[in-house]
């Protein structure tokens, strides 16, 4: 199933319109104030110099020798199964469904790994580091060991930004891995459609046609520079995220969830009925996330505002 958090659409269908605290996404709650934008932005297109600067800073900033622009990782997922032929992949589950989903829809041989052990010999294989929705993390060394054993690895690293020493990307070498980061959900502005794929020269060049021109916008370009480069910003909202993630579990805890895994973005538990759980703290307008493969497991992002959290720790059971 191609489901996703973030469909408050139903949510509301079924438990009524207001004001929502959307938990179902793993965004930041506490966005990345936007900077000002000059008329020019909105009116002109891009030119290929801001794209070359926006291209720069995330390189930069992700320690890798180039970066693509591309609007959100999931615009990468589209793509990435038309770099190659269609063959084999192994995508390691459960995680993130869009990229077997992806796969698929280009004729590609789609297989579940349970571990990256299992993915050997494939094609392709697809590792979501730290793992969506389990929280798994996988150390770069054996990522890049992996590399040398698949036809290419692609390792999505959307939740990456607040733990940096566990991205592959100062690994990155030759053609045969793909390492995506996603912009919007650490950085809380998910609805500007951002984010990079960091590749060999010759992929990178690849998928520069397929994405083809304009593929992100004016506005992403600016608030993109502005936040890669606001190493302040970053390492203290880093810093809160995980004094949070430690908040949450404490909260949760006391409603007799365990804990399944998670990152500094989201957390996963062990509920005794999940639809139950999600339907409880739906009548107090906080959504939540579940998952088709699991009857007991619930995904929480991190509420922002301390109203938000407020509200978590009265709808819970106590």
């Amino acid at each position: 199933m191609r489901d996703h958090g973030g469909d408050l659409d139903r949510a509301r269908a079924r438990f009524g319109g207001g004001a929502w605290t959307d938990l179902s996404t793993g965004i930041n709650r506490t966005p990345y104030p936007l900077p000002e934008f000059a008329p020019s932005v909105w009116s002109s297109l891009p030119m290929q110099a801001d794209v070359d600067a926006l291209e720069s800073v995330a390189a930069t900033t992700y320690g890798a020798p180039r970066a693509l622009a591309v609007a959100g990782a999931q615009a990468a997922i589209q793509v990435i199964p038309r770099l190659d032929t269609p063959a084999t992949a192994a995508v390691l589950s459960p995680s993130y469904n869009e990229h077997a989903a992806a796969l698929a829809a280009q004729g590609w041989r789609v297989r579940q790994a349970p571990d990256p052990d299992a993915m050997q010999g494939a094609d392709l294989a697809v590792v979501v580091n730290p793992n969506n929705p389990d929280g798994r993390v996988w150390d770069p060394a054996s990522l890049a060991s992996l590399a040398g054993k698949v036809g290419r690895l692609v390792v999505d690293e959307s939740f990456m930004d607040a733990t940096p020493d566990l991205s592959l990307a100062p690994r990155l070498a030759g053609e045969r891995m793909v390492i995506l980061r996603s912009f919007g959900k650490f950085y809380g502005l998910a609805g500007l459609r951002l984010g990079f794929v960091l590749a060999g020269p010759e992929t990178h060049a690849k998928l520069r046609t397929l994405v083809g021109p304009w593929a992100i916008s004016g506005p992403a370009m600016v608030a993109g520079q502005a936040a890669l480069t606001d190493a302040p910003w970053r390492d203290a909202m880093a810093e809160r995220l995980a004094r949070d993630a430690t908040r949450l579990d404490a909260i949760v805890r006391r409603a007799g969830w365990q804990l399944v895994g998670g990152c500094a973005l989201f957390r996963t538990y062990e509920t005794p009925a999940a639809e139950a759980a999600q339907d409880r703290l739906a009548r107090a307008k906080i959504w939540t996330r579940r998952f088709p493969y699991s009857q007991t497991w619930l995904r929480l992002g991190l509420p922002g505002a301390e109203v938000e959290w407020r509200a978590l720790e009265e709808a819970l059971p106590g």
